[in-house]
């Protein structure tokens, strides 16, 4: 049961991580067209930057959290010299 709970949790973390990109990216993208003014929108704007630092956070703890790296492409990468 505790393990369903965990498996569960991790797949609702990671589910709210791409939806944060997504608005980030939607944001983004509305923001390069000229419909979103950030002066005219202030609490979206602070918002959506909150939220990209806080994923600019995560993405660092994520890199720095020694994820095991696959023996292939370890592999593939000193075959090829890198």
């Amino acid at each position: 049961m505790l393990q369903r709970f965990w498996s569960t949790f991790g797949a609702a973390r990671d589910l709210f991580w791409v939806l944060a990109l997504g608005v980030l990216l939607v944001f983004g993208f509305f923001l390069a067209l000229g419909a979103v003014h950030p002066g005219e929108m202030r609490w979206p704007t602070i918002g959506v930057v909150a939220l990209g630092a806080l994923w600019v956070i995560h993405a660092w703890l994520q890199s720095r959290a020694g994820v095991a790296r696959d023996p292939r492409m370890v592999h593939a990468r000193e075959r090829r010299g890198f």
